[in-house]
């Protein structure tokens, strides 16, 4: 029976009827406006019944990719910088409300899994996922299992330490690859920069309006020269590069898989991430590793997510 994948961001809900396969039956988007929790249950539920509608089928469970850390067995979401949430039991709250068994996962564990199944991991069985958009997450999928670890938060490459007591991360903690590496705060960092005053490229380019402000806008103000952006675009790339590249030495994988818009759109940090593999992690596990671009774009998450539930 096809299930439920529910794709939990900070500013939409979506939501899929999946069959065994991973093939979409059909889908529904909500914009999440209240982001209490309550608020946030009733806004999913809504998603998931216009999906099921849609399709015209049963489904016999729902899973849930939100970004955050997350406990493996209850489905409690202990951090979600994106919501504001504390300790929040998302699955317990869902399953009431719907009706039916919920598991709720890492927004980047459900899409591994999602690409495990029916995107770029096809036929591999030890894979390395690292996303870096608006945040920077990976997860590990072992011998075809999914590594949670032993609290359920295995995998969190963007919120391993780069310079202790460094920015400030959505996490609350210092110095996080994230603080540095993922998209909200590439963006942070440019606009800091802009408003210093200091950078006459970056005013031409943004003619002066921060809120236009992208990943990119950092890339081409770095590739024109200025010395500043190219600082922190270098920074932020040598940061990853580095990361992935002792990731790949310690795990091992088969295959590697990248997305994410900030490495789909910055083929900047991108060469420079894929130099750092080359380069920095070590030879014996850089033998048969393939590298791969993530395939199911925004399905991945909510594709895997349904798939978990199985």
């Amino acid at each position: 029976m096809p299930t439920l994948g529910i794709d939990l961001g900070g500013t939409f809900a979506r939501a899929a009827v999946v069959d065994g396969k991973g093939e979409i039956l059909a889908s529904a988007k909500v914009a999440v406006q209240d982001r209490k929790p309550q608020g946030v249950v009733e806004t999913i539920a809504q998603a998931a019944e216009e999906a099921v509608k849609k399709s015209g089928v049963k489904v016999d469970g729902c899973g849930v990719g939100a970004a955050g850390q997350i406990h493996k067995d209850t489905g409690v979401i202990s951090v979600a910088p994106n919501l504001g949430w504390r300790d929040v039991p998302l699955a317990q709250m869902l399953t009431k409300r719907l009706g039916f068994g919920v598991k709720v996962v890492n927004d980047l564990s459900a899409a591994a899994w999602g690409e495990l199944h029916a995107g770029a991991g096809r036929g591999a069985q030890d894979i390395l996922v690292v996303f870096v958009g608006s945040g920077v997450g990976s997860a590990i999928i072992s011998d075809g299992r999914l590594v949670n670890g032993g609290g359920g938060v295995a995998g969190e490459l963007g919120h391993i330490k780069v310079v202790p007591g460094g920015r400030l991360c959505g996490c609350g903690e210092h110095g996080c690859l994230e603080a540095y590496a993922g998209g909200h705060n590439l963006i942070a960092q440019t606009k800091e920069l802009l408003a210093s005053g200091s950078s006459r490229v970056l005013e031409k380019l943004t003619n002066d309006d921060p809120d236009t402000i992208t990943p990119v806008t950092l890339e081409t103000a770095a590739d024109a020269g200025d010395a500043k952006a190219k600082e922190i675009h270098s920074r932020a790339a040598q940061f990853l590069a580095l990361a992935v590249a002792n990731y790949v030495t310690v795990l091992n994988p088969s295959r590697l898989v990248l997305g994410g818009g900030v490495l789909t759109h910055c083929p900047g940090i991108k060469r420079q991430v894929l130099d750092g593999v080359q380069q920095w992690s070590s030879r014996v596990s850089r033998e048969g590793l393939l590298i791969a671009d993530a395939e199911l774009g925004d399905d991945s998450g909510i594709i895997g997510a349904a798939l978990l539930v199985k």
